[in-house]
């Protein structure tokens, strides 16, 4: 079936509105496919994660953030499953004690009493470590993507064409989208991946921003993805007028409109400045790419792709078209939102009056500011390299936590 598992308990934070109990059924059907006896229809599955275990009773702190009881007799199944499994052909029986803290459960149960004291029938787990590993794993999926700005949509091939800026300049690429492709959108006004709601391509129009996650073709023209999220977003280049640590609010003039702009600052949002060296490096591939210049413009520029050396992070992986070369600088390419990523984060009081920045918001929601996805400072030459169709493509939303994994750079 098209539900996995580890879409109910791979996360630790609370589902979407509406959809863990949407999961859980779905999960107790794939249960129930297996030759299992389900629950009750009347008593709700608990899914959440192991808070502690005392004895044959189990706390479980379920998604709506209420602590339950779960308490584990003799004929209570046990199993575990792998993160990623879509039904049980995987799962091993586990005893109790190879329960911990931090476990991802959905048990099936029967309820009495009040307080409630709940009999499991079945407890189905997924490990802390495994999820861990599965995260790490899929945050270095997403890294490795691709993003950019949306200019064609075709829906009969399922293929996506997205404007991207690499180290030589602007480059198209067709994302193909295939049946088994996830395709997600950010929720109007949030800034968080894990807020994404189930899409199709249908939805995805001509502007929009797209990240893949997936299999790059080998002439960089081309990207089979494997999970997209697309959205609807602004992007402002400007000049900061104010910072207001207390509002957690940065005043901007915008260059492209001409017109004020005030942007909220969530705990969210990535705040990025480039270093100066760095700054310069980009800039110079930028204008050698607008003129048609060999992408290298200079052996200098050939760091461009390799943060690491100006900023003490690991080296940048090579781009389309390129590989890590010796020192970490990429050769031929390197996709920007990579090199972002691997940047320090900043704070809100490291941006002041007179800062360029280029940012990625959410589109304002009525009676409200728009909110930063990402900030980046220092881009002062960027900003003289670039038109604002180049800087849209160089920031692309990549607040992927959970699925996306969180700040890439962290």
């Amino acid at each position: 079936m098209g539900m996995s598992i580890v879409r109910e308990m791979r996360k630790c934070v609370p589902a979407p509105a509406g959809l863990g109990v949407a999961l859980a059924v779905a999960s107790l059907m794939v249960f129930s496919a297996a030759g299992q006896t389900p629950a009750p229809a009347k008593t709700p599955p608990v899914v959440g994660t192991v808070k502690s275990i005392e004895g044959s009773t189990m706390t479980v702190t379920t998604d709506a953030g209420t602590d339950s009881k779960v308490s584990v007799t003799d004929t209570t199944k046990l199993v575990r499953v792998p993160p990623g499994s879509k039904d049980l052909s995987q799962a091993v029986t586990i005893l109790l004690s190879d329960f911990q803290a931090g476990d991802r459960v959905l048990a099936s149960v029967r309820c009495a009493g009040d307080p409630p004291v709940c009999e499991a029938l079945r407890v189905v787990a997924m490990k802390k470590a495994d999820i861990a590993d599965k995260q790490a794993q899929e945050r270095e999926a997403w890294r490795r993507g691709i993003g950019g700005l949306v200019k064609a949509v075709d829906a009969a091939q399922r293929t996506i064409t997205i404007g991207t800026m690499t180290a030589t300049g602007k480059k198209d690429v067709a994302v193909a989208v295939g049946k088994s492709t996830v395709v997600r959108r950010y929720a109007p006004g949030s800034v968080k991946f894990d807020d994404a709601k189930p899409s199709s391509v249908a939805e995805i129009q001509a502007g929009d921003q797209l990240r893949a996650r997936g299999v790059r073709g080998a002439d960089g023209a081309s990207f089979t993805a494997d999970e997209i999220v697309t959205g609807s977003f602004l992007n402002i280049a400007g000049t900061v007028s104010a910072v207001d640590a207390g509002a957690a609010t940065i005043s901007l003039t915008d260059l492209a409109t001409k017109k004020a702009q005030v942007v909220k600052v969530s705990s969210d949002t990535q705040l990025r400045k480039l270093p100066a060296n760095m700054a310069q490096m980009i800039a110079m591939r930028l204008k050698a790419g607008a003129t048609g210049a060999p992408g290298g413009a200079g052996s200098a520029a050939g760091t461009a792709g390799a943060p690491g050396g100006a900023t003490g992070g690991p080296p940048a992986n090579g781009g389309p078209g390129g590989a890590p070369g010796a020192g970490g600088q990429a050769r031929g390419g390197g996709d920007f939102q990579q090199l972002l990523s691997r940047l320090p984060g900043s704070q809100l009081n490291d941006f002041q009056k007179g800062d360029a920045v280029m940012i990625v918001a959410t589109s304002a929601q009525k009676n409200g500011q728009p909110t930063a996805i990402t900030v980046l400072g220092g881009v002062e030459l960027l900003l003289q390299a670039t038109t604002q169709e180049q800087a849209s493509s160089i920031l692309t939303p990549w607040t992927m936590s959970g699925g996306g994994g969180g700040d890439a750079g962290q």
